[in-house]
């Protein structure tokens, strides 16, 4: 036997609604109460929540392998120091974030370092988000430079993104990545929009 209950609205004994349709949206409470889940309790959606905070998700790649590379334009630094992230909306930013060590090892060249979004750099293009210019001339090198950048990125998508570190150095200059096999890491948080 099947029994239907036809209301618009369920109240307490002191007349505050508990539960309110109007229009197709279910309104569960009012300002200011609280809405509990026992322990143990399971709430699973399989529509679209929104509303329920900011981060949505978290994904991360480390490398501890040293590279090195003597191109002079953009190539990828690292094969593993790279994260596939799919956004969930196309209102969601994605904020990068990447630290590792490099250092170029010719005296008067650049290093340039930029963040990827597949093929599109989110750097500035020709000197990506970080150009550090070696003036060292004692011709010794033996400390990897920290280096850290960061980008929030609207992709505006809802397909599968790949971030990634690319880099390049001067002509007759040398790159070396992730110096002296120090973890580098990438960390990709998706934000609602």
């Amino acid at each position: 036997m099947t029994a239907i209950l036809k209301v618009d609205t369920i109240q307490d004994t002191s007349g505050n609604n508990i539960i309110n349709e109007s229009s197709d949206t279910i309104t569960i409470g009012a300002s200011g109460d609280t809405i509990s889940i026992p322990s143990g309790a399971t709430i699973a959606n399989s529509g679209t929540a929104t509303g329920f905070g900011k981060l949505l998700q978290v994904v991360t790649a480390t490398d501890s392998s040293a590279r090195f590379t003597n191109s002079t334009s953009f190539v990828t630094g690292s094969n593993t120091l790279a994260v596939n992230i799919t956004p969930s909306a196309t209102s969601s930013k994605v904020f990068v974030i990447v630290n590792t060590t490099a250092y170029n090892n010719v005296s008067g060249k650049s290093m340039y370092l930029s963040i990827y979004r597949d093929s599109s750099d989110l750097g500035n293009g020709s000197s990506g988000m970080i150009n550090s210019y070696d003036t060292d001339t004692s011709g010794q090198r033996t400390i990897g430079q920290p280096t850290s950048m960061s980008v929030l990125d609207s992709p505006s998508s809802t397909s599968q993104l790949t971030y990634q570190v690319y880099v390049k150095t001067d002509s007759g200059g040398e790159i070396y990545f992730n110096y002296a096999n120090i973890k580098a890491s990438i960390t990709a948080f998706e934000i609602a929009g």
